[in-house]
């Protein structure tokens, strides 16, 4: 499931119409009106054209065969429509893109354009709306509604006669998905994807929705894609005042959303208790976790609560956090034989995932699980940390070094038939036929029956009240699981490579290897900074969206140039080598250069980027944190890290243009507030000069201390913070020091220790 908002196994979903003419959604009563205009019977009766032959000519239609015959067997024709030969009774723009999951929709009956002059160009040329979807690779519903409409010929015909559609992968456009998520999210509480939105030729939009069943009455729904597409075409060429009207409304509400606000101050210690307590109201004391539907681990409100907690002692903070990371990792969120977390769990209980597989989650759950073991001293939250690393290194690791995006929920069955969680769920017969006489005790302590979670099949996870699950037994018993499960056929990785998801696995490998010591994570972080440097960042000094080819492809975004920095000032701390320093100081300098707005904060895209109908300052979290608030502490670290107050002056300008969130239904902003955390202070400059300095370094690595700066250096002329700090007797000598101002030098580490224990609480209740 990839609609955020959708219920236990996709069968609810929320979707919204903009424009009451289709009549599928109550009109919110601020917003005025349009009488509802009937769906034409002459639009039922459309000729079933595949393709509309005004859109092709022979040059065209002979390039995009070129191109399906250049890409041989490594993209299989996604479709039900093949001739005798096998190959693809279809073809349309979208094979000549490179994105994975547009060439998935090359081969629809449905004609799909890319996003671009082209297609708004015929729309205006037309005179048609556009049809919009956008999604991802490996997004379930986005492969169902596919299957069920854009690979019917009927549906197509009539997309293909009435509209121009355009195909749109939210990981390489995400400037377009917020535009139009946006839309959708300001008149309704829902949200995800398959996102589905009707536009006029200008872009402005006037329906949006998730997910739509192809026909009334599929899956429950009462009106289905077609209807609704009938609906609106019809009221696009009868209605079209209402209509222009209703577009105009929802741009006005979009750009006045958008529209800064007066820069509100840093939040301080009350935006932080605030935000504790709504946290507190919605924390599931049972199931761990937040809210009563579906469950999510957002690893931005983890982080801050472990922060809070630490200013906050006397909080139920690290109990929630605990609680939540502990049943995260005992439930079905978590890949008990190959490590690593699904998406999301789509019932409260952590029961039954939704099986895909980010590469952003795991970048930031092994940082989440590595902070907590660090705050609470549990080696089985490090041991998590350290397995989920590991199954990113496996499986999303690319040949030409960067990581690919995200793994399928969906495998094939023997058949060919593609069946959502088929890879990771087992049932007692596939048990006992791997594991003999160990099947039924692991299948008592992992919950597997024969009734199943998913049409007979279960889910591995772990039961509170099992015996020790690390024993020689059960380690063998998952290990043979494992050994045979890889024999089945795996999920599909959308092989992608987006540069601010791998900047998050930069961060996760470099704080991995400083806190657990570890060479070959150190090696392997050293290794992507490396490759980020060198096929990310163009001649101008700006980083690309995706690593495609060895170069950068499509223009950076906000948090490609955030994400980035972040991880190469954790590869600083991580390694004492000075060039990750200078590369994250000269690509803050670019993103100030091009992505600065004047109300405060950064704009999501460029100065030179492609005017949409918004440019946005994004603030909120989504399932990653927002680039300003990841550039707000990469600042204030930078400024940490050279004295430098003009950087610790725009990183509260960032804060302040935001503020603190307010009211019960305020923003998901947790990871501004962690931002506003490190601006509260104090923040201690860690300086270790010297030789031989793992003894001192082992105090940092075990403590948590999210507010700090760290340089280690063999000389004191390596690091200008190390400038004035000798290594005292030739050995190595810890400098803790706030804003220049330091506390005796010291060799010994538990005299370092006391140094680094002191917390200043936060004020007020």
């Amino acid at each position: 499931m990839c609609a955020d908002t959708w219920e236990a196994e996709g069968r609810r979903w929320v979707w919204w119409a903009l424009a009451l003419v289709v009549g599928c959604a109550p009109r919110p009563a601020a917003e005025g009106g349009a009488d509802a205009a009937p769906a034409a019977a002459a639009d039922a009766a459309a000729p079933a054209e595949a393709v509309d032959a005004d859109a092709r000519g022979a040059d065209l239609e002979a390039r995009l065969w070129a191109a399906y015959d250049a890409q041989g067997s490594t993209a299989p024709p996604r479709t039900r429509h093949l001739r005798p030969d096998g190959r693809p009774q279809y073809i349309n723009r979208l094979v000549l893109e490179a994105s994975p999951y547009l060439r998935q929709h090359a081969h629809n009956p449905v004609d799909w354009y890319p996003w671009g002059d082209e297609a708004f160009e015929r729309a205006r040329r037309l005179d048609r709306p556009i049809l919009l979807s956008v999604g991802y690779a490996t997004c379930h519903w986005c492969h169902v509604m596919a299957r069920e409409s854009f690979d019917d010929p009927e549906i197509a015909a009539f997309v293909n006669a009435h509209f121009v559609p355009v195909k749109v992968d939210r990981e390489a456009r995400p400037d377009v998905d917020a535009v139009y998520m946006r839309a959708l999210r300001l008149l309704s509480s829902g949200g995800g994807w398959p996102l589905t939105a009707a536009l006029m030729p200008d872009g402005r939009p006037f329906f949006a929705g998730t997910y739509l069943p192809p026909r009334d009455g599929d899956r429950g729904a009462r009106k289905g894609l077609l209807t609704v597409l009938r609906e609106l075409s019809a009221a696009y060429r009868d209605a079209r005042s209402a209509l222009l009207e209703r577009a105009a409304q929802v741009s006005r509400r979009l750009r006045d959303d958008a529209a800064p606000r007066p820069p509100a101050g840093v939040p301080g210690a009350a935006a932080m208790h605030a935000a504790y307590r709504r946290l507190t109201r919605t924390f599931d004391a049972q199931a761990g976790g937040f809210g009563r539907g579906p469950k999510f681990p957002r690893p931005t409100t983890l982080t801050f609560l472990l922060r809070y907690a630490r200013r906050a002692p006397d909080s139920e903070a690290r109990v929630i956090v605990e609680a939540t990371l502990s049943r995260m990792a005992q439930g079905a969120l978590r890949d008990h034989l190959g490590g690593g977390f699904h998406r999301y769990t789509v019932d409260p209980r952590w029961r039954v995932p939704h099986f895909e597989k980010m590469l952003t989650d795991q970048a930031q759950l092994a940082v989440v699980y590595l902070e907590a073991a660090q705050a609470t001293g549990r080696a089985d939250l490090a041991a998590v940390a350290r397995e989920t690393l590991a199954a990113l290194l496996r499986d999303f690791a690319r040949p030409d070094g960067g990581f690919a995006s995200a793994l399928d929920a969906e495998s094939e069955d023997a058949d060919g038939r593609a069946v959502e969680g088929l890879y990771y769920t087992w049932t007692p017969a596939e048990l006992q036929a791997v594991l003999g006489a160990d099947a039924a005790a692991f299948a008592k302590a992992y919950r597997v029956t024969a009734p199943g979670a998913i049409d007979g099949r279960s889910v591995l996870r772990r039961r509170l009240d099992a015996p020790d699950l690390t024993n020689a037994a059960f380690t063998d018993a998952r290990r043979r699981l494992r050994a045979a499960r890889s024999a089945r056929r795996p999920p599909a990785v959308d092989t992608k490579v987006v540069v601010a998801h791998n900047g998050l696995v930069l961060s996760a490998l470099a704080r991995a290897a400083l806190v657990l010591d570890d060479a070959a994570l150190r090696a392997r972080a050293e290794a992507l900074g490396a490759y980020l440097l060198d096929h990310a960042r163009g001649s101008d000094g700006r980083v690309g969206r995706l690593v495609r080819d060895g170069e950068p492809a499509g223009p950076g975004f906000l948090e490609d140039h955030a994400f980035v920095v972040q991880g190469l000032l954790d590869l600083f701390e991580a390694t004492g080598a000075a060039r990750w320093h200078t590369a994250a100081r000269d690509l803050q300098a670019a993103q100030d250069a091009h992505f600065a707005a004047p109300a405060g904060g950064y704009f999501h895209t460029a100065d030179d980027h492609e005017r949409l109908l918004l440019r946005t300052r994004p603030a909120e979290d989504g399932a990653e944190p927002s680039g300003n608030a990841v550039s707000a502490l990469n600042l204030l670290r930078l400024a940490e890290l050279a004295n430098d107050e003009a950087a610790r002056a725009r990183g509260h300008a960032v804060l302040a243009a935001f503020g603190a969130p307010t009211g019960a239904g305020a923003p998901a902003r947790e990871a501004l507030l962690s931002a506003a955390d490190f601006a509260l202070g104090p923040v201690r400059q860690i300086v270790v000069v010297g030789p031989a300095p793992d003894a001192l370094l082992a105090v940092v690595r075990r403590t948590y201390l999210p507010n700090h700066a760290l340089v280690v250096a063999a000389r004191p002329e390596d690091h200008p913070l190390a400038a004035d700090k000798p290594a005292r007797d030739g050995r190595a000598t810890a400098y803790v020091c706030r804003r220049g101002r330091c506390e005796r030098p010291t060799r010994d580490p538990a005299e370092l220790q006391r140094q680094l224990a002191v917390v200043e609480p936060l004020a007020g209740d």
